[in-house]
């Protein structure tokens, strides 16, 4: 039984905490390896240096938005593919756990849980653009 009286407050906690891992992960791509090292590590993946950028802007973006509450759902929802990203390009080769050398996919795996169990729980007190749609 869900208790409607504490799942926004508990939606609201989830999308914070959220927000949050994502401003640090952009943080340290921004700070610590700056856009250029990212670019370069982007491209050592086989990837294209230009997706580092956007990869960064999305992070950035969406944990604004999941801490503001603007249209949390989608945020949600359009950040798990960076998560799935990291997982098929770094973290799933180096197995399950995150203690692994080269961190495992544990971490990012659970990361994707709680986005989806906040897309489906809702936007949670307090947002400042509730999502458009899914809501009685």
């Amino acid at each position: 039984m869900i208790d409607n009286r504490t799942a926004p407050w508990a939606a609201l906690v989830m999308r914070i905490a959220l927000g949050i891992l994502f401003l640090a992960h952009f943080g340290l791509k921004a700070f610590v390896f700056t856009p250029a090292g990212t670019a370069k590590f982007f491209i050592s993946l086989g990837l294209p240096g230009g997706l580092a950028y956007i990869t960064m802007a999305w992070e950035l973006v969406g944990a604004i938005a999941l801490i503001l509450g603007i249209w949390p759902r989608i945020a949600a929802v359009a950040l798990i593919p960076v998560l799935l990203g990291a997982i098929f390009t770094v973290h799933g080769p180096a197995g399950f756990f995150f203690t692994n050398p080269n961190g495992g996919w544990e971490f990012p795996g659970f990361w994707i849980v709680g986005l989806v169990v906040l897309a489906l729980t809702g936007d949670g007190a307090m947002a400042l653009k509730p999502t458009p749609f899914g809501r009685k």
